[in-house]
């Protein structure tokens, strides 16, 4: 079953030549757009917006892979779009149907050609930081004034022990864990080496029994809550939790922290499915995200950056001048990125991520 998020059917919708309701089908990650602006493009465009969300790229990937089930738009991490292009479950973007495809960020579309050769599947949404989020008064309690800083305050045992008490949560995710693992253990972030990815897994599995869980959107509330005091988890997602606590006005505080050593930049991409059934109204929706307006909204209910340069200026100045969500020169170059595995050293990435989590 498909997990339903949000389900916008907003009437009203233009009439296609047969008389045919324009729909346009999302499966997108959760918290990660305006609901507003989805309202604002059925009432410009006449187009109905569905709209679905999930919370890791396997289950993405599983539904592609099975056939997209009607969706029109998806929203898929770099290195899942490169493997996934290599399947050939994307139809090329129409670049006459992009009006706005040059508003796109000429360094995020360079990095994410990375992935995509000439960009030619896929235009960046968002773009993003995996760090270390913490609830600042329960991290002072237990090592003082010291700020987190550093990828070894939670990747050696003996110190992410100290937080274990209060609740940590991890990523599961064995991307970023394994790539910010081969990093601090100054090896290639990005190797292909079945024996580095096992000397990544043996130093992640040493933290085991200091982690509360493995997920990748639940630590959102349960920082916010006050439920964790620490998680390794993406910039958009912390700052998210850091908001949630605000709002509730329950006194919690979270900081979130791009350690010194660097870490992984991820970039997630706006696609279509070969088997969409309304290509067009997916390039119409893609240039919609696209306009520089539409992209400031987004990011400031998702607090990602996003892949538009021209709407940085239109981004509240707590979120734009956050270096932690939009960093500096100096930090950038200190940001790596991953390309997918191949198919063997997938099984592998696999079972030792297994073992991560599970001791086996």
């Amino acid at each position: 079953m498909r997990i339903l998020a949000a389900c916008l059917l907003l009437l009203g919708g233009a009439m296609g030549a047969r008389g045919a309701e324009r729909v346009v089908n999302i499966f997108n990650w959760s918290d990660y757009i305006d609901p507003r602006a989805l309202e604002d493009f059925t009432r410009e465009t006449g187009v109905k917006v569905v709209y679905d969300t999930y919370d890791s790229n396997e289950i993405l990937e599983t539904r592609l892979l099975a056939g997209s089930a009607g969706y029109d738009v998806v929203v898929p991490s770099a290195t899942f779009l490169q493997r996934q292009i290599k399947a050939g479950v994307y139809r090329p973007l129409d670049k006459s149907k992009l009006k706005n495809i040059d508003n796109v960020w000429p360094e995020i579309a360079q990095r994410l050609a990375r992935y995509d050769p000439s960009n030619a599947h896929a235009a960046p949404y968002m773009w993003f930081t995996t760090g270390v989020a913490y609830n600042v008064a329960k991290i002072k309690e237990r090592i003082g004034d010291k700020p987190i800083a550093s990828w070894e305050q939670v990747l050696k045992p003996e110190n992410l022990r100290k937080f274990a008490d209060c609740g940590v949560y991890v990523l599961d995710s064995p991307e970023d864990m394994f790539s910010i693992a081969l990093n601090y253990l100054k090896l290639d972030p990005n190797s292909k080496e079945p024996g580095d990815i096992r000397r990544a897994a043996d130093l992640l599995s040493g933290l085991r029994r200091h982690i509360k869980k493995f997920h990748s959107s639940e630590y959102i509330n349960a920082l916010a809550n006050g439920d964790i005091c620490l998680a390794i988890g993406w910039a958009g997602d912390s700052f998210q939790a850091r908001n949630r606590a605000r709002e509730a006005a329950n006194g919690v505080e979270i900081n979130y922290v791009i350690p010194q050593e660097g870490t992984l930049m991820s970039i997630d991409s706006l696609a279509i499915p070969k088997d969409a059934p309304h290509p067009d109204e997916a390039h119409l929706f893609i240039d919609y995200l696209l306009r520089p307006e539409v992209a400031a909204r987004n990011t400031k209910i998702a607090n990602f950056a996003n892949g538009v340069a021209a709407s940085r200026p239109l981004v509240d100045k707590e979120i734009a001048e956050n270096p932690a969500i939009y960093p500096d020169a100096a930090t950038m170059k200190r940001l790596f990125t991953v390309t997918a595995p191949d198919q063997p050293l997938q099984k592998v990435v696999t079972r030792e991520w297994t073992r991560v989590k599970t001791g086996r």
